[in-house]
């Protein structure tokens, strides 16, 4: 079958092929209407992009790199599928390197340089690899979940107000305080998810109890399920820990709600099928692939300066709490 040229697309819509080129390469000296029939004649036609003659046309590869520690946690691939749904809808292709945490992020940097990448999302655990690093001169950054750094793009959920929220929810219940099963020591998330948790116990004039720490695993839940066995209320990192939390609980004879109150955080999938249903701060993860990915395009093609993005976070109240 014969490749669609931009000269056809050009005959169907009635207009030139560099006004074809422009639209192409998202100028902005084309006028709405003019776009919407150029980008109509693309979509009736099936044109595609000849990526490597674009590159050579405009110096982008319209190609973003995502760098992650790990995919095993669900929140990491929650946001690897919106980012990659967020990168598709803009004509991004989407390359995805895993760093363990001890390697240098430099090379990892590098590598996404040297193939071409016009920039790149680092999430999560990786983001603390990421400060420490010097990313090389023009590859463009936005970094999920991190602490101010003008060097970069920074879109992060507000996990302390979602914290807050939580913890003022099962105060509310008449429980006399609450503990929390925390994320590792070193997630930016994690601290922020018990910043929040020790804020709203002091507003409320609550002394926070010691936090038990867990690496945001079903497992590491069930572990901490000893030394929390004894709480009435539980604020949770995560819901994976939350659903370990929960078997512990049970296999201690301890009921939830009546006599531990547990709430998470994430609201992934099956949130609303553990038993009981979990309580848990949603995450829209949609909407953080989305702002990630507008944030990097934004820099790429209109040389935006860095930004900080924060996306809310909403109490989802079920059994548990």
């Amino acid at each position: 079958m014969q490749r669609v040229s931009m000269a056809d697309v050009a005959a169907r819509a009635g207009v030139s092929a560099q006004t074809v080129s422009r639209v192409v390469n998202a100028s902005p000296r084309v006028d709405p209407a003019t776009r919407a029939r150029v980008e109509e004649a693309m979509s009736a036609l099936g044109y595609r992009m000849h990526r490597a003659a674009q590159a050579l046309r405009t110096g982008r590869t319209r190609t973003i790199g995502l760098v992650v520690s790990t995919l095993a946690s669900v929140g990491n691939s929650r946001m690897l599928q919106a980012i990659a749904e967020a990168a598709s809808a803009r004509d991004y292709v989407l390359t995805i390197v895993t760093v363990a945490g001890s390697k240098d992020i430099g090379d990892v940097f590098a590598r996404l340089r040297d193939q071409g990448v016009d920039g790149a999302i680092v999430l999560n655990e990786a983001t603390t690899l990421a400060r420490d690093s010097v990313p090389p001169a023009g590859l463009r950054l936005v970094v999920v979940d991190s602490p101010s750094d003008d060097r970069f793009a920074i879109v992060q959920t507000d996990h302390a107000a979602g914290a807050r929220a939580a913890v003022a929810h099962l105060l509310s219940r008449g429980r006399s305080t609450v503990h929390h099963l925390a994320g590792p020591a070193e997630s930016f998330a994690a601290a922020e998810r018990e910043r929040g948790w020790r804020e709203a116990l002091a507003d409320a004039g609550v002394a926070a109890p010691r936090p038990v720490r867990g690496d945001w695993t079903s497992r590491a839940g069930h572990t901490a399920g000893e030394a929390l066995a004894a709480a009435s209320a539980v604020f949770v990192a995560n819901d994976q820990m939350a659903l370990g939390l929960l078997r512990a609980l049970a296999d201690a004879g301890r009921r939830v709600p009546e006599d531990v109150a547990v709430v998470g955080f994430d609201d992934v999938v099956d949130a609303a099928e553990y038993r009981p249903p979990l309580t848990t701060v949603r995450q829209d993860f949609d909407a953080l692939g989305a702002r990630a990915v507008e944030a990097l395009v934004a820099m790429i093609e209109r040389d935006a300066p860095p930004a900080a993005v924060t996306v809310p976070a909403s109490l989802v109240v079920r059994a548990s709490a």
